[in-house]
Formats: C-alpha cells, structure tokens, sequence
C-alpha cells in the first residue's frame, strides 16, 4: 500500500478581480464613476500530491501562477476553490499549527531581522520554535559546515551580501528542522559558487533529515541538480507533472558530440564527415562540435563515423539544454507524446 501524500492537492484554484484602466485624465475620471471588471485566474484546478522526502521542481514563465500557489500552500492566500491538506493541515484554516512544520524561503524577502547580529536572529528564532540548546547546536554546527555561516554569524543582516544572506535565510528557515520546505527563486541573482553551496545544503538537508522540498525557480540548473520530478505550470493550469528524465527522453530533438582532434591533419579530414545534413562547427583550432537529430542517426552510429574518419584525443557527448525543451513547452507545443 503506497504511503499517503504529505502534499495533497486537488482543483486548487486561486482567481483575482481586477478592474481594467483606461488611459488619459478622462479615463482616469471614468474609473470613478464606473469600472469594468475583469476575473483573472491566476491557478486553475491544478491537482498532484508530493510524496514525503520528494525534491520536486515547480517551474513556468512570468506570471504563470508559481508564486501563487506556493502562497496557498503557505496558508498565505486563500483558495478561490478547491482542497488543500499539507502535512496534515489545511493551511489557511490552521496557520498557527501550520506555519511551526514548515521552513519558507523567497528568493528577494528575509525573515531574519535587518539591524541585529545574524546570530542573534538564530537565537530568537530558537525561542519561538521551541528548538531545545542540544537540536539548536547540532543544526548550527551542519550549517556551519555546509552554508560556511561562521565567519558572518556576528555580522548586521543589513551588512551581508546577497548571497550571504540567503545562506543564512535557509538556515533560518530550517532551524526547527521542519518536514516541508518551500522555496521561491531561491537563487536568484546569486553568483555561480553562491549557487553551488545552497545546491549542496539542500541535497544534504534533503538525505539527512528526507525534508521535503518544493523549489520554483527560472535557474533550470537548480532543477537538473536537485530534482527528479518536475512540473511545469502556464496561464495558471499545470501541463506536466511527472519524471524529469521522461520530458528529456520524450521531447529531447538534438543532442551534440564535442571532440578534440590529434591535429591538423587530422583535422583537414573532417569535411568527409559532414553528410546526411551533419554540420561540423569549429570550437577551436583542434576542437570541434556536431549537433545532430537523434531520430536521423544515433549516438553510437555517430560516434564509429568520427572514430572511423580521424584520430580523437578527447570527446563529450551532451544533450539539448532543458532551457529549450522548456521554451518549446511554453510556446504550445504539444506534450502528448510525453504523457502517452
């Protein structure tokens, strides 16, 4: 028998009214007399459930209705319609009861207070958690060792750097080691290595304790690194949900071979290679790459041509980025051969 979903949700549906404005002095005098009005559905009868200890990537364009449902799944915002149960709790119903099993973390918002030591947040937060001095210290010593927090715990938050800070927010979010974690653009505007430790922390935090982690995010590296299932939202109703790995494998059309040449001589050879609509692209004076169709020709087929033709000291073989698979989604492409 399947263990019960710690995420449940079903129709969830989330509309806003909103007025249209009309332009100019005269439109604006118009808006006070009469308003048209207008319902905008920011999620429409989106349903799946999150199993306990799933790493799920939330993903979708500006203003696809990411933020709002986190929001709802936050007991931020009330459903227009629809049933919600998260960790046992309906959000909104239960907020107080709710808000202690959860750790939230937006990307451009902290939690921690702006003019005090970082450490002093910490302590604080302790209090009104409940964590007791032993689970406090455990947790401050893994963040300590994961996040790098020591040389700026004594540090005003106002005084950290972005990255800095975020660091400190997802400890701050996980101090009462919570089941459920949300994450809203969590690495946004952070630099590569910055990136890199959050990645890690939460691939810790996630085998360490199975902390269930829900991420939307516009950087789809946080997503290839961290989750296995994904699900893609637009215009508020959800278009997939399901394995990373079968949206790759379904809607994958390119993959290329990178590959370094002996020489020049060797690489004077390589024009007999470019047949049946392959097209040989220079990276350097000895490396070159070829993108190919994987339906026209497969990777081993490829691979005994180049081998066969010249003498290869190096070679990488990569996939199309999900950048593109993704933008191929949004811009309507059909995903029935992916959920058949």
């Amino acid at each position: 028998m399947p263990a019960a979903p710690l995420i449940s949700v079903r129709d969830l549906s989330k509309h806003f009214r909103t007025f249209k404005r009309r332009e100019g002095v005269w439109g604006a005098i118009r808006n006070l007399v009469k308003r048209d009005y207008q319902s905008v559905h920011a999620v429409d009868r989106v349903t799946f459930d999150i199993q306990p200890g799933e790493m799920v990537g939330y993903i979708g364009p500006n203003g696809a209705g990411k933020s709002t449902t986190i929001k709802m799944l936050t007991g931020i915002l009330v459903p227009t319609a629809g049933e919600l149960l998260s960790n046992g709790f309906v959000p909104w119903k239960q907020r107080r009861q709710y808000v202690k099993s959860i750790g939230v973390v937006f990307g451009q918002r902290t939690q921690l207070w702006w003019d005090i030591a970082v450490v002093e947040s910490f302590k604080l937060l302790r209090k009104i958690y409940d964590v007791s001095q032993h689970d406090y210290d455990a947790r401050m010593e893994l963040f300590n060792h994961v996040l790098k927090l020591k040389d700026y715990l004594d540090t005003p938050v106002r005084k950290l750097s972005l990255g800095e800070r975020m660091r400190c927010d997802l400890a701050a979010a996980l101090l009462h080691n919570p089941p459920i974690l949300f994450l809203d653009e969590p690495t946004i505007g952070l630099d590569v290595v910055a990136k890199d430790h959050i990645r890690q922390f939460l691939k810790e935090i996630n085998q360490r304790y199975r902390t269930t982690v829900l991420l939307t995010t516009h950087d789809l590296d946080d997503i290839e690194e961290l989750c296995k299932r994904i699900m893609i939202i637009d215009h508020g109703r959800l278009l997939y949900d399901g394995p990373l790995a079968l949206l790759k494998q379904k809607l994958l059309r390119t993959k290329q071979v990178k590959f370094v040449v002996k020489d020049s001589e060797q690489a004077a050879r390589l024009p007999a290679l470019e047949n049946d609509g392959l097209k040989i692209e220079p990276v350097d004076h000895l490396t070159y790459r070829i993108v190919f169709d994987r339906t026209k020709i497969s990777v081993a087929d490829l691979l005994r041509q180049i081998l066969a033709e010249v003498e290869v000291r190096d070679l990488l073989i990569e996939d199309e980025p999900i950048e593109e698979i993704v933008k191929r989604i949004y811009a309507g492409e059909a995903l029935k051969e992916v959920t058949a």
